[in-house]
């Protein structure tokens, strides 16, 4: 009898691959945006670690995560998060993005739309915010789509990858308007 060695790859190493290799395609595309996300996926190691926490936050329902896949590829093309849950006032917050050769083709559109059925319906969430900085006109123009209102801008409220205190542009909707729409 002779012993054979399996090798067994998890979900998490798989997508960790995966999620590595879109971070590191897309760097400079999300270089501004997405500052957390860049200095926990530095490198195929880091990106295991980021991964796991990301699906203990899950399993603790402090974040969700979808991950967007090309439906001809299947390759991982983007994300969204579902953060900043506060269950004690319904709200939560997305953040998401796609890669930079897909973007304007509504991929982001749609998993909005997906995101905000599933926050609305399955998390009872009665609010959910979307944050961007103010030159992401196009992150902008996906929240206005999607019916939420801009409520404000929060002054210095994000650091981005360099440390510099920038302003962002504060969205909101309601589930109430929410339902008024459809």
């Amino acid at each position: 009898m002779t012993a054979t060695t399996w090798k067994t790859d998890t979900i998490a190493d798989i997508l960790s691959e995966e999620f590595y290799a879109l971070i590191d395609r897309n760097r400079e595309h999300i270089r501004k945006t997405f500052p957390v996300t860049l200095r926990g996926c530095t490198d195929l190691e880091s990106t295991k670690k980021f991964i796991g926490e990301a699906i203990d936050n899950q399993i603790w329902s402090e974040n969700f995560y979808f991950y967007i896949r090309h439906i001809a590829s299947n390759n991982l093309i983007g994300y969204i998060v579902v953060k900043n849950i506060n269950m004690d006032i319904s709200k939560c917050e997305l953040g998401y993005f796609v890669d930079k050769d897909f973007e304007g083709q509504g991929i982001i559109s749609q998993s909005v739309t997906n995101a905000l059925n599933y926050c609305f319906g399955e998390l009872q969430m009665n609010k959910i915010i979307i944050c961007t900085s103010r030159t992401n006109t196009a992150s902008q123009r996906v929240a206005t789509k999607h019916g939420f209102i801009q409520e404000g801008i929060l002054r210095e409220e994000f650091k981005n990858i360099d440390g510099v205190l920038e302003d962002i542009v504060y969205f909101g909707l309601l589930k109430s308007a929410y339902q008024n729409e459809r």
